[in-house]
């Protein structure tokens, strides 16, 4: 677990957009619970 609130996530998503290119729809971002499950994501978009 990431011990963040909403607007901590939100705010995490919206730099994980900017730096990476990648555009993560609402389904994609539910599924962010974790610090590992983040890398899992970025490591498959690039």
């Amino acid at each position: 677990d990431l011990g963040a609130d909403s607007l901590d996530i939100v705010e995490l998503l919206m730099e994980i957009e900017e730096e990476f290119g990648q555009s993560i729809s609402d389904e994609e971002s539910e599924r962010l619970k974790t610090v590992g499950d983040a890398v899992k994501f970025i490591g498959s978009k690039l």
